[in-house]
């Protein structure tokens, strides 16, 4: 993907999709009115989009470029569609930086597929033979328009993209599931290390944790249980927070996590307890990574959020976060934020935020024809927001995803 040509064709989209709605689109005044604009948008994006030459070359070459980095692929078709097309697993390999890259790739590319029964898989190669193999700087741009392409070309619903990973795919998944989490319905994290980053931002995004006992390298064993630790205290604060740990008994770096005959492994009951050395009881569970991750269907639209500006992916043209934006040279501060639909409220508290910020809505979420009260840091106003045809292409041109189309933003400053 050569990104001076996606940035050309991003304007050139939003200029053409603007021009025509200015001359065509009835004024927006009800959520029937906007439910047709917003399907109207979808229609002619799809249609321009999924006939993008070089969106099918990808696919066909199963491999996507941006700048210099470039991401090979390959994915497997199983099963039917339902209603709301396939599901899609995106399964990254161990390896990093390590010679043993490519034969990892090609293990990935059968490790978890015989678990699917319906669905697409896709096994991908780190764009770097590094340590963060599966997150380079170039890497979150190449797995949005991956993502985009497999939902236009291959018919996968948005609201069903699973990522995965062993050891350094581990240890991708902890580095790519806070920087793009609303891409995400769930995640599954086997045999990696955190890199110390922050789990503020997986609260909307379960997790499944897997290690072994004496997986001792890196001391994984330890830190998987305290990054649960951690998502528990969190769940505390916040809703969400949704995770499971199984630290596998008398297990070392490999262990089942893949076992498409559901044959039950067993784990430590409390991870927390035997983390610090307390009793706890091992039990028979079902570890399969698929299994946890199908169920669970993302909300693209959680009533709340939390967003650490810290955990950014610069070269990302994505500067949304669910349904909250910020310039992307905001790397600092936390945003809570939640908004209530009976009350027609949104709530907002800061921490460390230096700069004002956007709240994306639509009328799915709030009540458009009554006023709105926003909170930010105790400072309470009360707004009227109105829709515009502008702002569903824009924000569908951003992500390509109908469930991201909004239709108005309203500026915060903290």
């Amino acid at each position: 993907m050569n990104k001076t040509k996606t940035l050309l064709l991003l304007f050139t989209s939003v200029i053409f999709f603007t021009t025509a709605f200015a001359q065509t689109a009835p004024e927006i005044t009800s959520n029937e009115d906007e439910r047709a604009a917003r399907w109207q948008v979808w229609r002619e994006y799809m249609m321009t989009q999924s006939q993008d030459i070089e969106r099918l070359t990808e696919m066909a070459s199963r491999q996507i470029t941006f700048g210099d980095a470039t991401m090979r692929f390959t994915y497997f078709i199983i099963g039917e569609p339902d209603a709301n097309g396939f599901p899609l697993y995106i399964a990254m390999h161990g390896g990093g930086q390590t010679p043993i890259n490519e034969q990892q790739y090609e293990h990935m590319q059968i490790y978890y597929r015989e678990s699917v029964k319906n669905g697409i898989y896709v096994a991908v190669r780190g764009v770097r033979d590094t340590w963060n193999t599966h997150f380079n700087d170039e890497s979150f741009p190449i797995y949005d328009r991956l993502i985009e392409n497999m939902i236009l070309l291959r018919n996968v619903d948005p609201n069903r993209v699973y990522l995965m990973g062993f050891s350094a795919g581990g240890d991708g998944v902890y580095g790519i599931t806070p920087r793009m989490p609303d891409r995400f319905a769930a995640v599954s994290m086997s045999a990696g290390h955190h890199n110390q980053i922050n789990v503020y931002n997986f609260q909307n995004t379960p997790i499944l944790l897997q290690c072994g006992d004496r997986d001792t390298a890196f001391e994984r064993h330890l830190e998987t249980a305290r990054f649960g630790v951690k998502l528990t205290e969190m769940q505390k604060r916040f809703p969400g927070f949704q995770h499971v740990v199984n630290m596998q008994v008398n297990r070392g770096h490999n262990f089942a996590d893949n076992s498409a005959a559901r044959n039950p492994q067993w784990v430590w009951e409390n991870s927390e307890k035997w983390l610090n050395g307390q009793p706890t009881d091992s039990v028979l569970v079902n570890t399969n990574a698929i299994d946890f991750l199908d169920k669970y269907v993302r909300n693209p639209l959680p009533t709340s959020v939390v967003w650490d500006l810290t955990i950014r992916a610069e070269m990302r043209s994505v500067e949304s976060f669910y349904w909250l934006r910020a310039d992307k040279k905001m790397t600092e501060g936390l945003i809570i934020a939640s908004y209530d639909r009976r009350n027609n409220t949104i709530t907002i508290t800061t921490e460390g935020v230096k700069a004002p910020f956007s709240v994306l809505l639509n009328r799915t979420m709030l009540n458009f024809d009554r006023p709105i009260t926003l909170t930010v840091n105790g400072n309470r106003s009360r707004i009227n927001v109105s829709s515009s045809h502008d702002v569903i292409v824009e924000t569908t041109n951003e992500r390509g995803d109908l469930n991201f189309q909004f239709s108005a933003i309203v500026e915060v400053n903290p």
